[in-house]
């Protein structure tokens, strides 16, 4: 058994990292509170956009558009991007490994890619993989603002009209319920008409409605605000999930902190009382021979 001595010093260690994992999880608590709020401040926006994108295919269900595109090469000479969206940091369960996880299983099976990558953890760990990053978007994770979506957006856009790429995807981390997250895959470019399609109800008459300049130039004016929008949405969930993760981390490390913190008080306490408890016999032993002297 451990000396009293030992016992306290590592009590005070665990005191000393029970305050860390303490002011994290409240950190994270007042970020995740403030991802929530922005998020919610620009969906009716990026909502409106969704509406109109499917209003107008409801009118002109067979309109050419380069947002729209199917490319008619084979699977293997299709060329892809993907966002991977990671951390900054660690300590958040397994944010991070689920994200990178489905990211390199992608990358494997695509020959042919390009690897945008926004998060510290991401790019460290394709680095030490030997892979190669096409672009790094520093400093973004950890503040998502409709700046810095737009500026990924207006690279991403770029590659994809002038052919570098067949197909753009983005791998972020989805929340699904306030217990619950997961990492997700989805397709940004091209997009599926279907997707934009309302069934409207038998009888009801569709509006009249006109385009200026066209159709198509209303839709290549309205496609790069929606997909900037999904980016910009896809940043601040990734942040929401990242804060609850690491709060959900934190928390169960404090709990471990306070059941080992209960286990060494009462081993403590055993270590004293034995300790007593030898004195007490030393004391006696002590006394018995000074009267067997005498």
């Amino acid at each position: 058994m451990a000396n009293t001595k030992e016992i306290q010093e590592r009590m005070a260690s665990i005191n000393d990292t029970l305050k860390i994992t303490n002011a994290m999880y409240m950190i994270s608590s007042s970020k995740l509170k403030k991802s929530k709020k922005m998020l919610e401040d620009t969906e009716p926006y990026f909502y409106a956009l969704q509406s109109q994108m499917g209003r107008i295919l409801r009118h002109v269900p067979d309109m050419e558009s380069i947002f729209f595109r199917t490319s008619e090469k084979s699977p293997e000479e299709k060329r892809a991007g993907y966002i991977v969206i990671t951390a900054d940091k660690g300590l958040a369960g397994s944010y991070n490994h689920n994200i990178l996880k489905i990211a390199e299983e992608h990358l494997k099976s695509q020959k042919k890619h390009k690897l945008f990558v926004l998060g510290e953890v991401g790019r460290h760990y394709f680095e030490k993989r030997g892979c190669h990053i096409d672009k790094q978007f520093h400093y973004t994770v950890q503040n998502p603002t409709l700046n810095r979506a737009r500026n990924i957006t207006e690279e991403l856009l770029l590659s994809y009209i002038k052919g570098e790429l067949d197909e753009i995807y983005i791998i972020y981390t989805k929340m699904v319920s306030p217990i619950k997250e997961e990492a997700e895959l989805l397709q940004l470019l091209p997009l599926k008409k279907a997707d934009f399609q309302v069934q409207i109800p038998a009888g009801i008459p569709i509006e009249q409605v006109s385009f200026r300049p066209s159709p198509e130039e209303v839709m290549n004016r309205i496609v790069p605000r929606y997909i900037e929008g999904f980016v910009y949405g896809a940043l601040v969930e990734s942040y929401s999930c990242e804060q609850n993760a690491r709060m959900m981390a934190m928390e169960a490390a404090t709990k471990s902190a306070k059941d080992m913190l209960h286990e060494l008080s009462i081993l403590y306490n055993r270590a004293r009382q034995a300790a007593i408890t030898q004195e007490i016999t030393e004391v006696i032993a002590g006394a018995k021979s000074q009267k067997k002297k005498k």
